[in-house]
């Protein structure tokens, strides 16, 4: 059960700054939500095939060759604004 205090230490986690009387209502949705998570536990399932897509996807693949008409790489790479060893250099991302 989730209390008040959980909602305190919830929101700070969060950088959210709760009011008194919000931590209230606040509780009471999170344990409804809760309480519907433990119906859907009750639900057997045992012979229900797991569904990861609702729609059947298959990637459709080809094989990948240097097709007649690339760019050679002296200029590709001559209008690229960063380059190392060959190769474009992309931003760094932290």
């Amino acid at each position: 059960m989730i209390t008040e205090k959980d909602v305190e230490h919830i929101g700070s986690l969060a950088c959210i700054d709760l009011k008194d009387e919000e931590t209230g209502p606040f509780a009471r949705q999170f344990n409804a939500i809760l309480e519907y998570f433990r119906e859907l536990d009750a639900v057997d399932t045992e012979n229900v095939e797991p569904t990861y897509h609702v729609i059947g996807l298959t990637n459709v693949f080809r094989e990948d060759v240097a097709a007649d008409g690339s760019l050679p790489q002296d200029v590709v790479l001559a209008n690229a604004p960063r380059k190392d060893k060959g190769f474009i250099k992309g931003p760094r991302i932290v």
